[in-house]
């Protein structure tokens, strides 16, 4: 499988990238925290390492380390608005359980 952005999402990943200046790709990845266990991260990439695994979409890079593509792949990436609060939104189909503040998730 892969990870996917949405149209929205590469949009505002662009704009980011332009104010930015530089930048090969956005990483991807999880970490172990929050009360259900995992959590996403995000970062802007200026190099690779050696692991990593590169995925396109919408013609923007999305860097993904080995241990956190086990749980996020088959992922889309959205930007949605919501009232008066935007962010990212992952479309993880791994997802078994959420926390109440959906800020953690359980694979």
């Amino acid at each position: 499988m892969a990870l996917t952005l949405t149209e929205t999402a590469a949009k505002h990943i662009e704009k980011s990238f332009d104010s930015r200046g530089k930048g090969i790709g956005l990483r991807l990845g999880v970490k172990t925290t929050g009360c259900s266990g995992m959590a996403y991260v995000m970062e802007f990439v200026d190099t690779l390492d050696d692991q990593d695994q590169v995925f396109e979409s919408q013609n923007i890079k999305l860097i993904i380390d080995p241990k956190s593509l086990i749980y996020i792949d088959g992922t889309e990436l959205d930007f949605v608005r919501e009232g008066l609060n935007e962010g990212f939104k992952f479309n993880n189909p791994n997802v078994k359980d959420e926390c109440g503040c959906g800020e953690s998730f359980t694979v």
